[in-house]
């Protein structure tokens, strides 16, 4: 971590370089895009998921119903500029349904 030598760094800043130091960075992104699904599919879609998680820039998305997987399969490139956008930047390049 490179201070600057009158110590007058923001938390922000300081923060920035922990969580790059650390690879907590592309961690917390995942946690904000899984933590975002609900708002983007909407509360039925959000029910039906049983599990996601993010893997080398895909997000797994795992559905109790195959009609609404159809569904979501059909928005997969939609939905991944609606959550790349509600966190501000590209974390994932693909959605994966099963």
């Amino acid at each position: 971590m490179i201070l600057k030598k009158n110590n007058e760094n923001s938390l922000g800043d300081v923060l920035k370089q922990l969580f790059d130091a650390y690879g907590w960075t592309e961690k917390m992104d995942s946690v904000r895009i899984i933590n975002s699904w609900e708002k983007i599919v909407g509360g039925i879609f959000a029910k039906h998921t049983t599990n996601l998680y993010v893997k080398n820039k895909k997000l797994y998305v795992i559905l109790d119903s195959s009609v609404l997987r159809n569904e979501l399969y059909m928005e997969r490139s939609t939905l991944v500029k609606k959550l790349n956008n509600e966190i501000g930047k590209k974390v994932i390049d693909e959605i994966i349904f099963s």
